[in-house]
């Protein structure tokens, strides 16, 4: 046991280290993106899990409504079905408690403590629990004087909370920005409970909604939020509605050249939860939200009801072509780089010189619509330069075959729906390898 307990923390020193001198090497070439910060070595893709918010709000309720309540059951039942049906094998392994969680009170030594009646094991037990089914367990504070639905915030806690949450075994640490006293406090105290995580020594992911709050106010400084969060929201919350999922579609759009360059290994923008599986998107606007998280390099954080989700939406979940351009380790935040009509193309570059496109058909009216494009008009020739083989994601698999430069790809996209595909240099092998894929793929898997 000591044995494996020294092995662990050399390794989690190591990790640091080398993530250190990585950036301080990249601050050296003129190279690193996030202003030369040190990075706690977390987060080198987007984070995926589950998180309760849009799904269950703010259910305490558990006497009316003990299946659906925010209670301990809750997350030990999602904990059971991630690691059984296939959630963790794909990459889904964060199990993350939002708000409503806590006690009215702090205790006699204003410590945090959970709810007595919902949580009547308390957090390290359920952190346990978690913990040994190969997951990992996030927790949600305040920055302010109180939560958002009014439980104890943070505001002058920062050091005891974050080294409560390290004692529990929490991983993952969602921020929020509600009921601060002044802009300047805010920002004070997203940086110090930045640095009291780290001061314990405990891995925990530091998801921050630092630049939401500030963006009433003033421009947000994302160079400097890099420096201390791990992803931060810049949105107001998703609901179940394909408005609220095009809304933040649009939003990041507009403001891209300002936060996607930020992006990258450590730091990510969150446009929020993946709404999939539950009742206010069609299977085309499922689509759409999955392809367009992947092309932004966005924490993969379902809310739904892993319990009773329909076959289509979890295997669109799990979707491993899907995930793997969302955690694809170049780490580039796709963009929005043409509309055209009512329609959108959306790049993002991938790791061995390929690309991700999505073609979002933004119509709301009538029926599939054709989309042309030439392969030399894709990021100006960079993505196909002699041969490359294209292969559709989406809406099904479908191995498109080897073009070149001159060739005309024609896609029939669906109202509100998008069409997902990756561009590869080609080479024998590789072609090989995709029709094989082809023969054995099953839609969505």
């Amino acid at each position: 046991g000591l044995r494996r307990g020294y092995r662990e923390a050399m390794r989690k020193m190591e990790r640091r280290l080398s993530c250190a001198l990585t950036v301080l090497l990249a601050c050296l070439l003129g190279l690193a993106q996030e202003g030369c910060s040190l990075e706690n070595g977390l987060a080198r893709t987007p984070v995926m899990g589950w998180l309760h918010w849009e799904r269950f709000l703010c259910n305490v309720d558990c006497q009316e409504d003990p299946h659906n309540c925010i209670s301990e059951q809750l997350y030990m039942q999602m904990a059971d079905i991630m690691a059984a049906e296939g959630w963790k094998d794909v990459g889904y392994d964060y199990v993350c408690i939002d708000d409503c969680w806590l006690a009215r009170t702090r205790d006699s030594n204003h410590r945090l403590q959970p709810d007595p009646k919902r949580f009547p094991s308390g957090i390290k037990r359920l952190a346990d629990y978690v913990h040994s089914k190969g997951l990992k367990l996030g927790i949600y504070e305040d920055v302010g004087t109180h939560t958002c639905a009014g439980y104890p915030g943070s505001y002058g806690y920062y050091e005891l909370d974050a080294q409560t949450f390290a004692e529990w075994g929490v991983d993952l640490l969602k921020f929020d920005g509600c009921n601060f006293i002044n802009l300047d406090l805010l920002i004070e105290g997203y940086m110090n409970m930045s640095l009291a995580l780290n001061k314990t020594g405990r891995d925990i992911v530091y998801s921050c909604e630092w630049p939401f709050y500030l963006w009433p106010f003033k421009k947000p400084n994302y160079m400097e939020i890099r420096k201390y969060c791990n992803h931060w929201r810049n949105h107001g919350d998703i609901d179940d509605s394909w408005g609220s999922v095009k809304n933040i579609i649009d939003w990041t759009a507009l403001h891209q050249s300002l936060i996607a360059p930020i992006a990258g290994p450590g730091g990510w923008n969150d446009p929020d939860m993946l709404v999939i599986g539950n009742f206010g998107l069609s299977k085309d606007q499922q689509i759409t939200q999955m392809a367009l998280w992947a092309i932004m390099a966005a924490p993969l954080l379902m809310s739904n009801d892993l319990r009773n989700i329909d076959p289509d939406s979890k295997a669109l979940l799990q979707n491993r072509y899907i995930i793997a351009i969302n955690q694809d380790p170049l780490g580039i935040q796709g963009q929005r780089v043409n509309k055209l009509r009512n329609f959108e193309l959306w790049s993002r570059p991938l790791a061995g010189g390929g690309y991700a496109y999505a073609v979002v058909n933004r119509a709301e009216i009538g029926g599939p619509q054709k989309f042309s494009i030439v392969m030399f008009g894709l990021d100006d020739g960079k993505a196909c330069r002699r041969e490359c083989l294209i292969t559709q994601i989406l809406p099904a698999f479908q191995f498109r075959g080897i073009h070149v430069l001159t060739s005309v790809l024609d896609f029939w996209v669906n109202p509100t729906g998008t069409i997902l595909f990756t561009v590869f240099p080609h080479s024998t092998d590789s072609s090989l390898k995709m029709e094989k894929l082809e023969r054995e793929h099953k839609p969505w898997q």
